[in-house]
């Protein structure tokens, strides 16, 4: 079943059709057809009232899917063939495709398993035990009542795992619902969502968190067992929502095969822990699966979709009256549909002093001040109630402002006194990324914030630098000279080779600890995607790495989205035209350069705190687009001003179609 979760969710993970033109595209790329091919289906019924009629298909339409699939080659297998096949003890045929179906309905009874034994079809049955134990005659049904008769009984499910067509799967017990993620109410998914008390004003701690999952899973198997079913080797998570520690548990539970709603190929001899599947809906035609079969063979995701992005700064909506500040989350959200953005970056930290370094933070962590537990309200807000289908979480990487009695607050970039006046001075208040006791910290910030909200990308401040006369703290000396630099570091830029190499391995240290937090919070949230601010000059000038210590090369071949700040205003430049174009030049001068690269633009002019008129932002986007651009951001959206103006952005952003690019 998908309800109110189903929305953000399987928007933001599932592939919509794409044009013939690309299909043919796509054969010729010659994609990989023994990859595995998952499709799943939620309700297959001929009744007129469908429980979920957007995930709702007539055995008529279903019958017609599986023998269009034969017709295309394709090869139906068992949950028996599938784990031999990652054991390497047996070979899958070509194109290799496993059905699964969600939930128990008694419909699937009726309707689906009598097409399933004469086509000879083996499927994957998930069911949720608290339904099918319901001795009453309704099911809490997500938010809902359905009867329930709806529901599969133990007696059907015995004798359609005894034809041998149908392996009956984990759905959770009782997961398949919301429960109170943060203090102003939100109902998030019970399976990843820490759970909030109002009477503790606390969340729930890792060990009670892991038992939860653990006791749901583990009854929902004996249950299975209790009533002469096997005990399930496949978990299917609700609402497509799992972390690693919920794999880890599945796994130990007995199920080494766990089924998600990601974008994505599967890779068999890799892993069963999260394959990743085609959700089929009610108006899904031939055509229609066969393109996001073929997307997904291609390697392409979500990622391969332009994105329109509003860059959100939590301080201007945070108000420490609460009724104020659900007006300002109100707002936001009415600015993100009339705009029609479909991606947002959404500050998780707080600035007020607007000096670049983290202050406090708006989630519960164990090193900062929290200014408010609001990140992950506004962030499910934005997933549940708008048409945004990526949410990164804005973070700074060094910038943490450490309250004084933390010991790590001393362990800071140090900055060489420069000899020459016009110096460049970063000015950030930054941890060094060379003491282990401050990596340690930021590790736990990144931690805290995994745990507390739902978000699939990370966007890492443009505090992600050290320039040519930093770092010259103890720890980034010892590191200097483990590595065979220097640590005269006047007479290192004073040798162009020299200053390379310590450029280099500058670079290195701080996309390696980048990548490092990103894959802390995959453990949370495994599919997150990485993205990170650069400075023009870096993408206008080669030389400019070395100011920096940022390379637009190396960010391309890292990360899987570069968001240049292309900011003429603040780099004042006098040919803003010429400024652009040579942005999208230089980043053209990469494979897939443009398809990595967000070219970030400024709404405020901060040099006279004016705003940057609409129309000259509109104008800049349509020539970036005519250009080739293919990611278009804003910062700052200040939804109290209306600026810059919705409608005006609205139509600029429709100039480029959503659909995915090859």
């Amino acid at each position: 079943m998908l309800n109110r979760f189903s929305k953000p969710i399987v928007a933001c993970l599932t592939l919509l059709a794409t044009s013939m033109s690309m299909m043919s595209h796509a054969e010729t790329l010659k994609p990989d057809r023994n990859l595995l091919t998952i499709i799943g289906y939620h309700e297959i019924t001929d009744h007129d009232r469908a429980l979920i009629p957007q995930y709702a298909i007539k055995s008529k339409q279903f019958a017609q899917q599986i023998k269009s699939l034969k017709k295309d080659g394709f090869n139906f297998i068992s949950v028996d063939q599938l784990i031999k096949a990652n054991q390497g003890k047996y070979k899958l045929p070509k194109k290799p495709l496993l059905l699964t179906v969600d939930d128990g309905y008694q419909s699937f009874y009726k309707y689906a398993y009598p097409i399933v034994k004469e086509k000879r079809i083996p499927v994957v049955l998930s069911v949720v035990g608290s339904w099918i134990e319901t001795q009453g005659k309704q099911v809490s049904f997500g938010d809902q009542k359905i009867s329930r008769s709806d529901i599969l009984t133990w007696a059907e499910l015995k004798e359609m795992q005894d034809s041998g067509y149908v392996e009956i799967g984990n759905h959770s017990y009782d997961l398949h619902r919301g429960i109170l993620g943060n203090p102003q109410g939100n109902s998030e998914p019970a399976a990843t969502t820490r759970l909030y008390s109002p009477e503790t004003k606390s969340y729930e701690s890792d060990q009670t968190y892991a038992a939860r999952i653990y006791q749901d899973l583990k009854k929902n198997n004996d249950l299975l067992q209790q009533h002469g079913i096997r005990s399930p080797r496949v978990m299917v998570w609700p609402y497509g929502q799992y972390n690693m520690k919920t794999v880890e548990i599945a796994n130990q539970l007995g199920m080494p095969i766990t089924i998600t709603l990601d974008d994505g190929s599967n890779d068999v001899k890799q892993s069963l822990n999260h394959l990743n599947r085609i959700l089929v809906e009610s108006d899904t035609t031939r055509e229609d699966l066969l393109a996001d079969i073929r997307t997904r063979e291609m390697g392409l995701n979500d990622n391969n979709r332009p994105q329109k992005i509003m860059h959100v700064d939590l301080d201007y909506l945070y108000d420490a009256d609460p009724a104020q500040e659900e007006k300002n989350i109100g707002l936001l959200l009415d600015r993100i549909q009339a705009m029609k953005v479909n991606t947002v970056y959404l500050q998780a930290f707080s600035d007020p002093d607007a000096d670049g370094s983290a202050d406090m933070v708006y989630f519960p962590n164990r090193y900062l001040p929290m200014r408010a537990d609001l990140f992950n309200r506004v962030a499910w807000q934005i997933q549940s109630r708008t048409q945004v289908n990526r949410l990164y979480a804005w973070m700074p990487l060094l910038a943490w402002q450490l309250p004084d009695k933390n010991p790590v607050s001393k362990h800071l970039v140090a900055t060489q006194q420069a000899k020459k006046s016009d110096h460049l001075n970063m000015g950030y208040h930054r941890l060094s990324p060379y003491s282990p006791e401050a990596r340690e910290v930021i590790r736990g910030i990144y931690e805290d914030l995994a745990k507390s909200s739902n978000f699939n990308g990370i966007l890492f401040h443009d505090d992600t630098t050290l320039s040519d006369y930093e770092d010259t703290s103890d720890y980034a000396l010892a590191a200097y000279k483990a590595a065979g630099i220097s640590t005269d570091l006047d007479a290192v830029r004073k040798d162009d080779e020299q200053l390379q190499k310590w450029t280099a391995f500058k670079t290195k240290t701080i996309d390696d600890f980048a990548m490092q937090m990103a894959d802390q919070i995959r453990y949370y949230h495994p599919y997150l995607v990485t993205a990170r601010n650069m400075y023009a000059q870096v993408a206008l000038n080669a030389y400019s790495e070395n100011w920096y210590a940022q390379s637009l090369e190396q960010s391309l071949n890292r990360y899987d989205f570069t968001a240049i700040m292309a900011m003429p205003y603040m780099e004042q430049v006098q040919d803003k035209e010429k400024f652009f174009n040579d942005l999208v030049k230089r980043v053209k001068s990469y494979p897939n350069g443009l398809k990595k690269t967000v070219f970030e633009l400024q709404a405020t002019n901060w040099r006279n705190n004016q705003p940057v008129p609409t129309q000259e932002m509109a104008d800049t986007i349509k020539s970036l687009y005519q250009q080739g651009a293919m990611h278009i951001a804003y910062y700052p959206d200040d939804p109290f001003k209306n600026h810059p103006d919705p409608k005006m952005m609205r139509e600029v952003f429709g100039l480029k179609a959503n659909r995915l690019v090859p």
